[in-house]
């Protein structure tokens, strides 16, 4: 199966029970209903970006559904998570793309971002051959404006959700992912 599109999604979710919060937020992002299973950071070509809204309804309940997920959780009340998806899409439509997936505490939503987002980038960027030698230094958004300007690369995007953990100790869950679709 080579999946024909992907959509990508977020949620959050609450309860005294760590499955139960996880549920929770597989609720929020829409893909409850689904078998998930996790797989690694391929995007295929010709694959698809569709919206959550046109993508999630093409899901039937109890498909087998392939995705890239990254999840987070915690119990300590006003703790910040985090969990990402990055994409980086390459010029060539033959040729194939990378998804990555990162999960953080303390750290803010746009640095979650922006790490998924370099994650892809840099291993599409060994793919194609170009110098990824990357300084700790080094801010994303200009990176980001090198593998581009390289003209092998398209764009990079990311989905994030973060939360901060619930201030009486219930647990806590984010979630960010790929849905792919055949």
């Amino acid at each position: 199966m080579v999946p024909k599109k992907v959509f990508f999604t977020k949620g959050v979710g609450k309860h005294k029970d760590e499955l139960q919060s996880f549920e929770l937020a597989l609720r929020s992002a829409g893909i409850e209903r689904c078998n998930l299973v996790y797989v690694s950071s391929i995007l295929p070509p010709h694959c698809q970006i569709v919206s959550k809204e046109e993508g999630a309804p093409q899901l039937a309940p109890g498909q087998i559904t392939y995705c890239v997920m990254s999840r987070n959780s915690t119990c300590e009340p006003n703790r910040l998570i985090g969990a990402a998806v990055g994409a980086a899409i390459p010029k060539d439509e033959h040729a194939y793309g990378y998804i990555s997936e990162t999960h953080a505490y303390g750290v803010p939503k746009e640095k979650v971002s922006d790490t998924a987002e370099r994650l892809a980038a840099t291993m599409l960027a060994r793919t194609l051959g170009l110098d990824v030698e990357v300084s700790k230094s080094q801010e994303w958004s200009d990176l980001k404006k090198e593998y581009i300007m390289s003209g092998l690369m398209v764009k990079t995007m990311s989905t994030t959700q973060t939360a901060e953990g619930d201030k009486d100790g219930m647990y806590t869950t984010v979630i960010a992912a790929a849905v792919f679709i055949e």
